[in-house]
C-alpha cells in the first residue's frame, strides 16, 4: 500500500506538483534557472528607484543601461555588495520581477492551478548567518514556498562536473563581479577558503583610474568593463580599443586609444594578487590535500575565466595546471540543477532551510 502511494506521489499532477527553480544572486548578474529547462534568466543586479513615484520603475540589463544618464529622482541601486544583500527590499523587487518575467510562463503553461514554487539557492561563504537568512527571506517574499540554502563553491564545484561527495580534493577559483572565491572542496564539504574583494568591479574601477592619471579621462563604468573584457588578454596580442570619455582639461568628449598593455598595466598586479591568494591557501592546506590538487589542477570560473590566455598565465605563475569547464561563466548555477537531479544530494550540503 505504501509502495503505490509513494509511486503515485512521484507521477507530476499538474493540480498538486511543485515547481522548482535555481537562483545565483551575483553582485553583477542575476541568474536563475527551471528544473529541466535550463537558464531561463541571465541579468545584470540592477535596478532603478523614482524617489517621486516612490517605487521601482527600471530593472536588470534596461536599469544598467541608463546608468549615468539619468535625472536626480531616478536612482540606480545595486542591491547586492560584493555577494552580500545590502539593500533588502530593492533586492525582493528585483527578484520579484525576475521570477515574473523568467518562471511564471512556465509556471502558467505547464499547471492548471499555480503550484509552490520551491527554491535552491546559493550564498557565499564569507556571508555570516544573518546575511544568510537576507537571501533566504529575499527569496522567501519573491513568491517562493521553500528555500534551501547551499554554499556557492559546492554548486560552483558541481557544475565544474566535479563529485563533491568524492574524497579527492579539488581547487576551485570562482572569479566574479563582487568576490573572487578560491576553496578547495572534498567529501562534501570546504576544506579550506579565501575570498577576495577586488574582483570584477573592482578592476573596472582599476582601469578607470589609470586612464584618468595616464590620459586625462574619465570613463564611465560600462566602457571599464568593455575595455576590460573584449581589450585585455595573457595571450600577448595586441589589441586597440577607440574610447570616449570626459576631458579634465576642459569638460568636454575626448576619444583616447587604449592598448592590451595598457590594460595589463591596470591589472597585473590585482591578478599576481590572486596568485598570491592560491599560493595561501595551497600553503595552509594539509599535504595530502595539495598533492592531490597538484594531480587535478585548478578549475576556473565566472566572467572573468573568460579572459583570452588567463589559463596559461596562472598555470605558469603557479606551476599546475589550469582547467576551464564547459560551463564556466554559468557553472554555480548549473551546479545547483546538477545536485538536484541527484537524489538526497542537495539535503547533504544544505546549509539553511526553512518552508
Amino acid at each position: 500500500m505504501f509502495g503505490l502511494l509513494n509511486r503515485l506521489s512521484s507521477i507530476p499532477i499538474p493540480f498538486f506538483s511543485s515547481f522548482k527553480a535555481y537562483f545565483d544572486l551575483g553582485t553583477s548578474t542575476t541568474r536563475i534557472a527551471v528544473k529541466e529547462k535550463g537558464v531561463v534568466l541571465k541579468e545584470s543586479t540592477f535596478l532603478v528607484y523614482n524617489s517621486q513615484s516612490k517605487e521601482f520603475v527600471f530593472f536588470g540589463d534596461e536599469a544598467k543601461n541608463i546608468m549615468g544618464k539619468t535625472p536626480e529622482f531616478l536612482k540606480i541601486t545595486r542591491p547586492i555588495i560584493n555577494g552580500i544583500v545590502s539593500d533588502f527590499d530593492a533586492q525582493v523587487a528585483l527578484t520579484n520581477r525576475f521570477i515574473e518575467k523568467s518562471v511564471k510562463p512556465y509556471t502558467e503553461k505547464n499547471f492548471i492551478l499555480k503550484p509552490p514554487l520551491e527554491a535552491l539557492a546559493v550564498f557565499p561563504v564569507i556571508a555570516t548567518e544573518i546575511e544568510q537568512k537576507a537571501v533566504e527571506e529575499v527569496i522567501l517574499k519573491a513568491q517562493c514556498s521553500s528555500v534551501l540554502l547551499i554554499k556557492k563553491p559546492l554548486a560552483t564545484a558541481a557544475g565544474c562536473g566535479l563529485n563533491i561527495f568524492s574524497h579527492k580534493p579539488n581547487l576551485i577559483l570562482d572569479m566574479g563581479g563582487g568576490l573572487i572565491e578560491l576553496s578547495i572542496v572534498s567529501g562534501g564539504g570546504i576544506v579550506t577558503n579565501r575570498t577576495l574583494k577586488n574582483a570584477g568591479e573592482h578592476m573596472d574601477k582599476l582601469i578607470a583610474n589609470y586612464v584618468y592619471l595616464k590620459h586625462g579621462v574619465i570613463l564611465g563604468e560600462a566602457t571599464c568593463e568593455r575595455l576590460k573584457i573584449e581589450c585585455f588578454n595573457f595571450t600577448g596580442e595586441e589589441k586597440v580599443m577607440l574610447v570616449r570619455g570626459k576631458s579634465l582639461e576642459n569638460g568636454l568628449p575626448k576619444s583616447v586609444k587604449i592598448k592590451t598593455d595598457d590594460i595589463r598595466e591596470a591589472l597585473l598586479n590585482n591578478f599576481i594578487q590572486i596568485t598570491d591568494a592560491v599560493k595561501e591557501l595551497i600553503e595552509i592546506s594539509p599535504p595530502e590535500v595539495v598533492d592531490e590538487v597538484y594531480d587535478s589542477g585548478i578549475f576556473i570560473t565566472g566572467r572573468l575565466a573568460s579572459i583570452e590566455g588567463l589559463d596559461k598565465f596562472l598555470s605558469t605563475e603557479l606551476k599546475i595546471s589550469v582547467n576551464r569547464p564547459n560551463h564556466f561563466m554559468d557553472a554555480t548555477i548549473y551546479g545547483l540543477s546538477l545536485l538536484d537531479k541527484e537524489k538526497n544530494a542537495v539535503y547533504r550540503v544544505s546549509s539553511y532551510s526553512r518552508n
